[in-house]
């Protein structure tokens, strides 16, 4: 927010140079005493020019704004503007040197001594006036326009002296290496976002400008550089080696974004998007995640021992629970006598429904929260949705089995979700280092069970290996998961694709806006970024 603080104009000398008439005397006798009224029609005469003049710059000069605006042909305007010059553009105190008359009109230069909290700045500049002859009057007066204060100002205009921008910030990534504006594309409103957020903090002082005002609010012109800015440093928990790789991979896909982590500490290594806007769907989106969801479905259905990876859970075509609504797979596919592991690696939404009833309401929200630290105040150092998942019943309950209905999440969330499942502990994705702004991370009530952490990294190592995420998971060595997902949303004909995956200590998720399935369009995206390095 830009600040406006009240000043006071002090007295000022006036000297007049050169020009017939033009040598230096008492300015204030000569707007005080006399007749001001014109006896003359017609052109304003020299003498009338040189009086009009000295009145009005030594009316100014010494703050007296309503008199000095009393010398123009429009004193509301004149006054406002006059005003605004000392209080809003912070003059303490201006000296202005009148030139030698050019028929009507006044050369001056301006001296204004500028006092912005504890910084002090001289501001010169070259102005004139013209005098007119009074339509109504017949006085000689000073036609008024913005022009007189500061050649620069347009009709409506005003003049403001404030913080500019933000401090100025060079932003790190975690080796010190430089993250510049316009090297990665899908970045810059993010570094926008840190300099907004950290530049004071961080060792940098922002730029101070006198500027015009336009008649709406916005900035126009910069007129004078009070004092410049200072550059502090923030280094951050990005990667410019795989940030490279996330904005290779989303380029050449639209409505694509992805976020990489390190599981073993929540720092977020990429952020990239396709869509070159300021809303960052990587960190902001709130969209149904289809089956990558799963994860937390099926540690909530381990931990309540309603099913085990072996046991066998049939997948129906089409599945029904409560309320009526008909839940299907993918391509309509089924499998009488499939295990759960294998319900997960096909990603059957069938034989999730049909396990509906076996948990209570309420029992997925509490696990996502609890255990992934869903829909808690994560601080990560800019501005995110930390999702959203219903606690509702009914095909409602349902629906959210499978990632859909009223289940809200991000690349961000969905990384996340993946690296809790790799680690069994929930470690808030993290930007900025939590020191810088003193923010205390969301943290979850418990971790999954040694034995749950077990089967569920088993079940996405099976995904990866011989279900819907081998082909892009293909070759990939180490310790490796993953989960794909195919989000139906309301009045879009294609599905979204979802992906999300671990190899080692990297998670990542990507979604891909009316992508078709998953594994096909959101899984490259992933693949190129979990073999980054």
């Amino acid at each position: 927010m830009r600040a406006v603080g009240k000043v006071v104009v002090g007295a000022a000398v006036v000297v007049l140079v050169g020009g017939a008439g033009f040598g230096a005397y008492n300015l204030y006798a000569g707007v005080t005493g006399g007749n001001t009224a014109s006896t003359h029609g017609g052109a304003v005469t020299g003498t009338e020019v040189r009086d009009t003049a000295r009145r009005f710059l030594n009316a100014w000069a010494d703050g007296n704004d309503l008199l000095a605006s009393g010398f123009t042909n429009d004193a509301q305007a004149a006054v406002g503007l006059l005003g605004g010059f000392r209080d809003d553009a912070k003059v303490k105190k201006v000296t202005l040197t009148p030139g030698a008359a050019q028929g009507a009109t006044v050369p001056f230069r301006v001296k204004a001594e500028i006092r912005y909290g504890k910084t002090r700045s001289t501001w010169r500049y070259d102005s004139q006036l013209t005098v007119v002859r009074g339509r109504t009057t017949d006085k000689p007066l000073v036609d008024w326009t913005p022009a007189v204060v500061h050649p620069k100002l347009a009709r409506g205009q005003t003049v403001r002296t404030e913080l500019a921008e933000n401090a100025p910030v060079t932003v790190l990534d975690r080796d010190g290496e430089e993250l510049r504006p316009g090297r990665y594309p899908s970045l810059d409103p993010l570094l926008t976002s840190l300099r907004a957020r950290y530049g004071d903090r961080m060792g940098g002082t922002g730029q101070v400008e006198v500027w015009a005002v336009r008649p709406d609010g916005t900035a126009g012109d910069t007129l004078h550089v009070v004092t410049k800015g200072k550059r502090g440093t923030l280094r951050t928990t990005l990667d410019a080696a795989v940030q490279k790789s996330a904005e290779k991979a989303v380029a050449k896909r639209s409505g694509a974004s992805v976020v990489a982590l390190k599981p073993s500490t929540g720092e977020i290594l990429a952020v990239a998007n396709s869509d070159r806007g300021e809303f960052n769907a990587a960190l902001q989106g709130q969209t149904a995640p289809g089956s990558t969801f799963k994860i937390i479905s099926a540690a909530t259905l381990l931990e309540t021992g309603t099913v085990t990876p072996g046991k066998k859970v049939p997948c129906p075509k089409t599945a029904a629970y409560q309320q009526g609504m008909t839940f299907h797979n993918v391509e309509d596919s089924e499998n009488p006598g499939a295990t759960f592991a294998q319900d997960f690696a096909a990603s059957c939404n069938t034989a999730f429904v049909t396990l509906a009833g076996a948990i209570p309401d309420g029992a997925l929200a509490r696990e996502a929260q609890s255990v992934f630290g869903i829909g808690r105040d994560w601080q990560v150092g800019v501005s995110t949705f930390d999702g959203a998942v219903s606690d509702g019943g009914g095909d409602d309950k349902a629906a959210a089995l499978i990632g859909q209905g009223t289940v809200q999440m991000n690349p961000l969330t969905m990384a996340s979700v993946a690296a809790t499942a790799q680690t069994g502990r929930f470690r808030q994705p993290v930007l900025v280092s939590r020191s810088v702004g003193h923010r205390d991370v969301a943290t979850s009530d418990r971790g999954l069970s040694p034995a749950v952490v077990q089967q569920l990294k088993g079940m996405m190592r099976l995904t990866a290996t011989s279900g819907t995420a081998a082909r892009a998971m293909s070759g990939l060595s180490g310790d490796i998961g993953a989960k794909t997902g195919s989000a139906e949303i309301d009045g879009q004909p294609e599905t979204n694709a979802w992906f999300t995956a671990y190899r080692n200590d990297m998670a990542a998720a990507a979604v891909v806006t009316k992508g078709g399935h998953g594994g096909d369009a959101a899984g490259p995206v992933v693949r190129e970024v979990l073999t980054a390095h």
